[in-house]
């Protein structure tokens, strides 16, 4: 079986091991050996052990980076500057995936990218999570814009304790937030006491009060 044929029969943006194997395994005695020629020719990239993605010239679509950084891995979804800006509050486009999990901190340099985890509270973990489903790239967790945001907030350590005053100059001035976008306070008041975080509260407050 050459890339092609491969290609025909596994239509994902990411794959395992298993998914090539349960495939090679009708032609091939040995998939192993199989699947490391492939990554020899450079037709297949493996981004770690045992996760897989096609070569840039063997592609139909664009990578989906947030599939590729829930199985690089899990349990994880995208958040901080890459989900704010993958939702339009920031006008920066950001390279690196930056992801929470409730597991350790972990980095992963791919060939395709860089996928960085903070690890968070469990209590905090659950809430505000967005899950986007489709055939091509299967299911996937991404931060909403607010616990984006909160995630953001509450792990940039160089900001101190701020108040409501030196938040929307923070929100404005260091994080070019786009402050017409409408946020869900009550959210953002449970990831606060999720958090126990005086700066969510804040942010919380100055929401409220419509002061940004």
């Amino acid at each position: 079986m050459n890339i092609y044929q491969l290609k025909k029969q596994l239509p994902l943006s990411v794959f395992t091991h298993d998914m090539i194997a349960d495939i090679l395994k009708e032609t091939h005695v040995n998939v192993n050996d199989k699947i490391m020629k492939f990554v020899k020719n450079n037709e297949l990239i493996r981004l770690k052990k045992g996760v897989y993605c096609f070569s840039k010239e063997y592609r139909d679509t664009p990578l989906d980076l947030i599939s590729i950084s829930v199985m690089l891995y899990a349990p994880s979804y995208v958040s901080f500057e890459y989900a704010l800006s993958y939702h339009g509050m920031i006008p920066e486009r950001v390279e690196e995936i930056t992801c929470a999990t409730i597991k350790n901190n972990k980095l992963f340099e791919t060939q395709i990218g860089r996928f960085s985890y903070k690890k968070i509270p469990e209590k905090a973990y659950s809430l505000g999570i967005e899950w986007l489903y489709d055939e091509k790239f299967g299911g996937r967790f991404i931060a909403s814009a607010e616990k984006a945001l909160c995630d953001k907030i509450r792990y940039d350590k160089g900001i101190g304790t701020l108040t409501q005053k030196s938040m929307i100059t923070y929100l404005k001035e260091d994080l070019r937030i786009d402050l017409d976008f409408e946020l869900d306070n009550q959210l953002i008041e449970k990831i606060a006491k999720a958090y126990k975080s005086k700066n969510l509260r804040t942010l919380a407050q100055v929401i409220r009060k419509g002061k940004i």
